[in-house]
């Protein structure tokens, strides 16, 4: 997790922000990052235990990472409808360069410790199951192995 200045995966706010548009493009979205997540956690473990020859934790099937990844998706869209200026930071992200959305959205965190404490509080689960499946570099775009 090197380079996270949140500790617990905030990076991915930066990555997905530019993509908080209309609701169309949202469910879109939100249809395709869990069937990547989905893909993904097959990939993984469909190819994983062969070259290890180890077997998997418990809970750590495809399965579980797309419950776990549709559980954040749920939370985080809860959060954002429930708190409106948070919602509408993100949506303003809409249409600015990659760059100018990481730095506004560290800058928004730094701002505002409670907001950046709460979000990673959501999305700790989806770290959580990385971090004991053995794929901690899955998704974290700060992770070397990503």
């Amino acid at each position: 997790m090197t380079g996270d200045r949140f500790g617990s995966g905030l990076a991915y706010l930066y990555e997905g922000a530019s993509m908080l548009f209309t609701a169309p493009t949202a469910r879109r979205v939100v249809a395709g990052a869990l069937g990547a997540s989905a893909l993904a956690g097959a990939a993984l473990f469909g190819v994983a235990p062969m070259a290890s020859a180890q077997p998997l934790p418990p809970n750590c099937t495809a399965a579980d990472f797309a419950g776990v990844a549709a559980g954040v998706s749920a939370a985080s869209s809860a959060y954002l409808f429930t708190h409106p200026d948070v919602n509408a930071f993100f949506t303003g992200l809409h249409g600015k360069p990659r760059d100018e959305i990481k730095s506004d959205v560290i800058g928004y965190m730094d701002r505002n410790p409670q907001i950046a404490a709460e979000m990673t509080g959501i999305r700790q689960p989806l770290i959580d199951i990385k971090n004991r499946c053995g794929f901690a570099g899955l998704g974290n775009p700060d992770s070397p192995a990503a």
